[in-house]
């Protein structure tokens, strides 16, 4: 390899995976300088995600993180990561290579499977309003920022107190953006009053315990209807390039029907559950731009579930006639397009309930990782060292003085 010239090395490099490229780093110095460099790393994901190559399923589940392979789904590996507490660890995004993870709202971190490299969010307080007693309900959203090229995670935080306040006065909020460029977080205060309102009446929000879905720089959730209460469903987006949210239009017969949210391509997608049935999936082809939507196609309840509570398309296969959808947080099918038939996605050693996240192999956060994490990694081996000293030191002690005695 040492006579190959470099534009060929490059070429052969942007198709592997990026766990193969991270073993080659130690293949020569022109080879680690390149790997490392940001302009490869930006070719290396753009190749990947414009072929579709090494992308890979993240099941999580109660106590289950593996990523399966999905050109070979008995290649399952376990995603090990720094966080790990001895709790549950909360996935909430994946976006380019990178998934979000939290063991609290102040205690969070991106972190990269394939290379195995983390960054630490710096520990950001909650800021509770006065009066309120008690921290309701999180809400998470992670994704990139292509304008500002900038990766950042949107923490929303609705606080409660009495039964009282809900009735009368709602709950308040706060809502704060973390950047990863700048490794800092910041308060959003400018929030249109439509949207203080929802956010003051509306407790509960969809895609799946609230996470956010990317989609076209902004992420989206789903405010339900309420019966009682509010009558149609909302969906609003926050726009990751201004930080500011807004409503955006769907098709009116689906205000009042039992929606949820999902991306398919990069183009924003409905579920509409028709009765647990089957499930309408729209698509907006032109985003922000209400008669774009579509219904593209409609999956009918599989007769290996006994309801039909939740269904979402992760991708199409690449001859493009069947779709993976993932149904009831529990199974993966493919669906053919066509026939209509669906086949369950096997995958070895797994039987347990998970709900799933497309990651593809990048090496963002590069090879060398967080500085603070490695500060720690160093500091951890010297204070294992230090203890091996004293222990080994101990034992001579002890073992000269049975010498003595005896």
């Amino acid at each position: 390899m040492a006579d190959m010239p470099m534009d060929i090395i490059t070429d052969l490099f942007l198709r592997l995976p990026a766990s193969t490229l991270v073993r080659c780093r130690v293949l020569s110095k022109p080879c680690f300088s390149l790997i490392d460099s940001p302009d490869f790393i930006s070719s290396h994901l753009h190749h990947t995600l414009q072929t579709g190559d090494h992308l890979m399923i993240l099941l999580r589940g109660p106590r289950l993180l593996v990523t399966v392979d999905l050109d070979s789904p008995d290649k399952v590996s376990d995603v090990e990561h720094p966080l790990k507490a001895g709790g549950l660890t909360e996935v909430f995004g994946s976006c380019n290579g990178l998934i979000g993870l939290s063991n609290s709202p102040t205690d969070m971190a991106l972190f990269n499977p394939s290379t195995r490299q983390i960054h630490r969010l710096p520990a950001e307080p909650v800021d509770f309003p006065e009066g309120s007693r008690t921290r309701g309900y999180v809400f998470y959203g992670f994704g990139y920022d292509s304008v500002n090229e900038d990766y950042k995670v949107v923490r929303m935080i609705q606080c409660k107190g009495g039964a009282a306040d809900e009735l009368v006065f709602g709950f308040p909020y706060e809502v704060k953006v973390f950047s990863l460029k700048m490794n800092t977080w910041k308060r959003v205060k400018r929030v249109l009053p439509a949207i203080q309102l929802l956010f003051y009446f509306y407790y509960h929000l969809l895609y799946r315990r609230g996470y956010g879905v990317l989609a076209c720089n902004s992420l989206h959730w789903v405010l339900p209807r309420r019966p009682g209460l509010i009558a149609f469903n909302t969906i609003i987006r926050f726009d990751l390039a201004v930080e500011e949210f807004e409503i955006l239009t769907f098709p009116e017969s689906l205000a009042h029907e039992n929606i949820d949210i999902g991306v398919l391509e990069g183009c924003l997608c409905l579920m509409c559950n028709r009765e647990f049935t089957s499930v309408d999936v729209w698509v907006m082809k032109e985003y922000k731009v209400e008669g774009s939507w579509s219904k593209v196609f409609s999956v009918p309840k599989p007769k290996s579930v006994e309801s039909f509570d939740f269904m979402r398309p992760l991708l199409y296969s690449k001859d493009r006639r069947k779709v993976l959808i993932e149904v009831n947080n529990a199974k993966l099918l493919w669906f053919d397009l066509e026939s209509k038939r669906l086949r369950t996605l096997r995958i070895k050693d797994c039987d347990s309930s998970y709900s799933a996240e497309l990651l593809v192999s990048s090496l963002v956060l590069g090879c060398k990782g967080d500085p603070s994490e490695a500060k720690r990694r160093r500091e951890r081996r010297a204070l294992e060292d230090k203890m091996m000293q004293q222990r080994s030191k101990r034992d001579d002690f002890l073992s000269k003085g049975f010498k003595l005695v005896l």
